[in-house]
């Protein structure tokens, strides 16, 4: 889905503003989340967010309603957004911050894109890991790894700021029915006589009797999660999973403040064919289980696919970018468990040293065998 197919559908409505001003001297709260409440950093005031208007609750929307480009108006929403020109990272426009580096890839970010039509989300799973906490994870992370040059050592311990950032997601349901024809396998052994350098040997060997079978399985999937960015190493933000969704909460922005949140990239329709291979490999090990047998075939596998719906979530990430010789580095902490992932340099002196180290010692230890010879 585009965002032409959504225009139609659009209202004149300014962009949705994710600051909010302290009641008692103005300055931005941001969502504390050790308080789980919203806090001034400049007079100590707070804000409980029961105090907010509770927000829609998290109904999922239809599919196909949506990739024909007929969701109500109220679904859509309009934001401003800073596009990086290096990773193509969309992110909330910040006039504080905006002439500042991008938090994907730490390249410097001068201009804005403008408005940003999207589909609202429905659910945030709010950070509950803050800073602090995340620096700690990434540094003890990053003095794990051999070989990494100094400097990547010294960007954490200088307690660089870290950035929390919203990541956008896609969850999908979808009730499934499938048919399938195979064969189911029953391994059996039967001894075997061989000659080998005019020796003989009888030796057990497994064969596989095959019987055909067909049969019937279904599944619901419930939260199907897609990640809607395309600026962030994808391998490494899927290693941050498992999520804890069944705490997601009904969207807020008041969540949302003190961080930066990202604008998808991937569109619905791409989203769903992911999902839909996701779906497709939990299918498979479930007709193979339903074959049963210690082997299995699948002749034909055919799939009903019916009631598909769908949410866009975000789900709370730290960042840091790190530059070294002109190659950026980027690290990610999942903002619920401290779990981190990232791209790691190899510091090619560290290598060399070691490599001429082990060289020294094995001359040594080959020169001390000799003698004892």
């Amino acid at each position: 889905m585009t965002d032409n197919a959504l225009d139609d559908d659009l209202d004149t409505t300014p962009p949705a503003d994710h600051r909010f001003p302290c009641d008692a001297c103005g300055s931005d709260f941001r969502f504390d989340p050790d308080a789980r409440k919203l806090v001034c950093d400049h007079c100590g005031n707070t804000a409980e967010l029961d105090e907010i208007p509770q927000a829609r609750a998290m109904e999922e929307l239809d599919l196909q309603t949506a990739l024909e480009g007929e969701l109500a108006d109220e679904e859509i929403e309009e934001t401003r957004t800073v596009q990086c020109n290096s990773c193509g990272a969309q992110f909330d426009y910040d006039p504080a911050q905006h002439a500042s580096e991008c938090p994907f890839c730490a390249t410097p970010v001068v201009s804005d894109t403008g408005p940003n039509k999207h589909i609202k989300p429905r659910g945030v799973l709010p950070f509950a890991v803050d800073e602090k906490a995340a620096r700690e994870a990434l540094q003890d992370w990053l003095g794990s790894l051999w070989f990494a040059p100094g400097g990547v050592d010294e960007y954490a311990r200088k307690g660089r700021k870290m950035n929390g950032i919203y990541v956008p997601y896609w969850t999908f349901d979808a009730d499934t029915k499938s048919q399938y024809t195979g064969a189911r396998g029953k391994h059996y052994y039967v001894n075997q006589t061989v000659t080998r350098n005019g020796k003989t040997e009888t030796r057990r060997v497994r064969k596989t009797r095959w019987r055909s079978v067909s049969g019937r399985v279904a599944r619901f999937f419930d939260d199907v999660l897609v990640l809607a960015s395309t600026s962030l190493p994808k391998k490494y933000t899927d290693r941050l999973s498992p999520w804890d969704l069944s705490d997601l909460r009904p969207y807020q922005p008041e969540y949302l403040a003190g961080f930066r949140a990202e604008a998808y990239t991937v569109e619905l329709d791409q989203g769903f064919e992911e999902a839909k291979v996701i779906m497709n490999r939990q299918i498979e090990r479930d007709v193979r289980f339903d074959i049963g047998g210690d082997a299995q075939r699948i002749t034909t596998l055919k799939t009903q696919v019916r009631d598909v719906t769908f949410k866009h979530v975000l789900l709370p990430v730290w960042m840091a970018a790190y530059k070294y010789r002109g190659k950026t580095y980027r690290f990610v902490v999942n903002g619920r468990t401290g779990l981190v992932q990232g791209e790691r340099p190899y510091s090619a002196w560290k290598i060399a040293f070691a490599v001429i180290v082990a060289a020294i010692i094995a001359g040594v230890a080959g020169y001390f065998i000799a003698l004892n010879q």
